[in-house]
C-alpha cells in the first residue's frame, strides 16, 4: 500500500551511519566507540576550520599589503623604450583613456637624487607629479598630510617627503632641503653637481616602509627644470579591476600609438608576490595534513566498529 502520510525514511546509508555514531549505551564498549567517533568528527571539523581560517588570514594580509603598496605604486606605468622623456604625451594619455578598464591617467617624472640637510644626506626616489591628476591614479593624496599636494606649485620648489625619510633627515614642514641632481654642469672647475633648494611642504605615510623611507614628491614642472628633462618620463594608469592589470597591459601594448615599455604592478613587485604565493601553498599543504590526520582517526574508528560487530556474528 502507499505510505504517503508516513515521514520520508532516511536513506539506508544515513540510517546505518547514525546508528553507529550514536552507538547504544547498552554496553560500555559501544559507548566508548560513540565517544571516539565524536572526537574524530570534532578533529575533522577543527582541521577544516584551521584550513579556512589560516587561508583567510593569508588572503587578508596579502590584500592589506597590496592596498598599501598601491597607495604609492600605480596599477600600470608606461615608459618610452629608450628611457628618454616622452615628448608628446597628449595622444598617449588619450589612447590609454579609451581603454574601458582605465579610470585614471596621470603623467609623472621618475628620477633619483640625493636629498641633503646639513651633514645628513639620503638617496631618494624623486617623483615629479601633477598634483591635480595624481589622485586619479594613486591613493597618495589620502596618505599625505592635508593639503600637502596643493602646496606643490610649479616654480615654488616645494617637496613632499616620505615620513621615514623626513625623520631620518630631521626635517619638519617649512624646513629647507637641498636636492642634488645627478649629471652635473660642466664648469671650468670641473663637473659640478646641480643643487637646488627645496622647501618641505608636507610628508606622507603610506604604511609601506620601502616607500616612506625613500620617496620624495615634487611638482612635475619643477622636476623637469631641475633634472633638465624635455617632458614626463612616463604615464601612470589606474584600472577598475587591479587584478586584470596584466591583460590590460597587453591590450595597451597593441593600441598605444608607438612602442612603449609597459609595466604593471604585479611585475614591479614580483619577489613579494612570489613569496606570498609560496607561503600560501605551504600553509595549504601543512593544514591539509591536519585534515588528513583527523580523517585517519575517523577511518580507524570505523574499522574498530566493524571488527566489533563481526564479533557479534
Amino acid at each position: 500500500g502507499c505510505h504517503n502520510s508516513a515521514p520520508m525514511p532516511l536513506p539506508y546509508e544515513l540510517q546505518l551511519g547514525w546508528r553507529y555514531t550514536r552507538a547504544g549505551r547498552a554496553t560500555r564498549r559501544n559507548g566508548f566507540i560513540s565517544f571516539i567517533s565524536g572526537v574524530s568528527m570534532l578533529g575533522i571539523a577543527l582541521g577544516v576550520a584551521a584550513l579556512i581560517i589560516v587561508l583567510s588570514v593569508m588572503n587578508g594580509f596579502q590584500k592589506e599589503v597590496r592596498d598599501r603598496m598601491l597607495g604609492v605604486v600605480s596599477h600600470i606605468e608606461i615608459f618610452s623604450r629608450d628611457g628618454q622623456a616622452l615628448q608628446d604625451i597628449g595622444p598617449i594619455m588619450d589612447a590609454a583613456r579609451k581603454n574601458p578598464e582605465v579610470i585614471g591617467v596621470a603623467p609623472f617624472i621618475a628620477t633619483q637624487a640625493l636629498i641633503a640637510r646639513g651633514e645628513d644626506m639620503k638617496g631618494a626616489l624623486v617623483r615629479g607629479i601633477e598634483p591635480k591628476l595624481e589622485p586619479e591614479v594613486t591613493d597618495f593624496a589620502s596618505t599625505a598630510q592635508k593639503g600637502a599636494l596643493d602646496k606643490l606649485v610649479p616654480g615654488e620648489f616645494g617637496i613632499v617627503l616620505g615620513g621615514e625619510l623626513a625623520r631620518s633627515l630631521f626635517v619638519r614642514v617649512g624646513d629647507q632641503v637641498t636636492l642634488v641632481a645627478p649629471g652635473g654642469q660642466v664648469t671650468p672647475a670641473g663637473v659640478v653637481p646641480r643643487l637646488k633648494q627645496f622647501t618641505v611642504v608636507g610628508t606622507f605615510d603610506s604604511g609601506h616602509y620601502e616607500y616612506d623611507s625613500a620617496l620624495a614628491m615634487i611638482h612635475e614642472q619643477d622636476a623637469a627644470r631641475v633634472f633638465r628633462l624635455e617632458g614626463p618620463s612616463g604615464v601612470r594608469l589606474k584600472l577598475k579591476d587591479l587584478n586584470r592589470a596584466r591583460e590590460v597591459a597587453d591590450e595597451l601594448a597593441v593600441t598605444l600609438p608607438g612602442s612603449f615599455l609597459i609595466r604593471d604592478w604585479t611585475r614591479q613587485n614580483k619577489t613579494w608576490f612570489a613569496a606570498v604565493q609560496v607561503e600560501k601553498r605551504m600553509m595549504f599543504i601543512i593544514l591539509t595534513l591536519i585534515v588528513a590526520v583527523a580523517a585517519f582517526n575517523l577511518v580507524s574508528t570505523l574499522v574498530m566498529t566493524v571488527t566489533d560487530k563481526r564479533a557479534d556474528i
